[in-house]
């Protein structure tokens, strides 16, 4: 049996794409869902040219339609790094996953993960790879003297993706505005802020493992003075009304100064996610109170749109479902993979 204890550990990597050797191969252990495996479906969405297939242990309920490999056949196939491709309640290494990150290393696939908990505190993780010459790369590592948050405006616009809940889409829908903005020849940049917009875009701020005081300063770091017509589109993070994660939902209003934000949201869903005895939020009440905290740095923040993530409905049920919502809150409302998020560029102010 594997020894599976752990030490202490500071990593010196983090966060950085070009620094992970690709091609991947994308680890989703045992998820039992597609929200858990978010990471994952992130990176064969956005980097399908650097996946090679995906490695799942007995028990996994996600499939991403990719070859399933061991970590032979990922090495056959020219993997260069194993992703862990879970992000799961907590962000910890599941026990069950050690021997085949274990293996994994052994056999000289470097290993990348964003989890809370570090792969690189486990002995038997970190003896793998030191023996076998490969690298761990954990991007959940926050950079170093980061400011606490001033306030102060800044040139430049921002748009901040928001949610009622955890993974409802808010990654998701702020690379295509970002892609879209850039399709239209406007300046823009995704902000990524959280372990999977790392991994896509090569470098942020994973603001959920920044200490509270700094979370809004490293906002502000992350989304600087700009150009008047160029647009930060920042990657939002939980929800203001989800018990657990509010916090940073909050550091991120206040941080990144939104001009406009665009609400996520999973029609339907009966609670927040991971705790069923909290229920989904009212949207109306979830807009106000977004824009009521995010005007403490920016007056003029408002909500301009709303973003559904439809998946599992039919396409007649997808468009009912966007049109009674564009009634109910007066705004655009779209499917980011069925409608695309045009209509979320037209009502930005200008």
């Amino acid at each position: 049996m594997t020894d599976h204890s752990r030490r202490s550990s500071s990593n010196k990597v983090g966060g950085e794409l070009q620094r992970i050797p690709t091609p991947y191969v994308l680890f989703l252990g045992d998820a039992i869902d597609r929200e858990a495996a978010k990471t994952a479906i992130g990176i064969a969405h956005w980097r399908p040219d650097n996946c090679v297939g995906q490695l799942r242990l007995p028990g996994c309920q996600v499939d991403l339609g990719l070859a399933d490999l061991d970590v032979e056949g990922a090495i056959e196939r020219g993997a260069r790094t194993l992703v862990v491709g879970v992000a799961n309640r907590g962000g910890e290494v599941s026990p069950g996953w050690i021997d085949t990150l274990v293996d994994a290393a052994e056999q000289g696939l470097h290993l990348a993960a964003g989890l809370h908990t570090r792969l690189s505190g486990f002995d038997v993780i970190t003896s793998a790879a030191l023996a076998s010459g490969v690298g761990i790369h954990d991007v959940r590592i926050p950079p170093s003297g980061l400011p606490v948050g001033n306030g102060v405006r800044r040139s430049g616009k921002r748009l901040l993706t928001i949610g009622t809940d955890c993974s409802v889409g808010k990654m998701f829908t702020s690379l295509q505005l970002a892609r879209e903005m850039e399709a239209r020849g406007i300046p823009a940049t995704f902000r990524a802020t959280g372990q999977t917009g790392i991994l896509i875009a090569g470098e942020g701020i994973p603001v959920d493992a920044v200490v509270g005081d700094f979370i809004s300063g490293s906002v502000e770091r992350l989304t600087p003075e700009a150009p008047e017509d160029h647009w930060d589109v920042v990657e939002g993070q939980g929800s203001l009304f989800h018990p657990s994660f509010a916090g940073v939902s909050l550091g991120l209003l206040h941080g990144s100064q939104p001009d406009a934000m665009v609400l996520c949201l999973v029609p339907g869903r009966p609670h927040m996610r991971g705790l069923p005895h909290v229920p989904s939020p009212d949207l109306g009440q979830c807009l106000s109170l977004n824009e009521e905290a995010a005007r403490l740095t920016n007056p003029a923040a408002r909500v301009v749109g709303l973003s559904a993530n439809t998946y599992g409905m039919t396409p007649d049920d997808a468009e009912r479902t966007l049109d009674e919502l564009e009634r109910e809150l007066g705004l655009p409302a779209v499917d980011p993979v069925r409608t695309g998020v045009s209509r979320l560029i037209d009502a930005l102010p200008k």
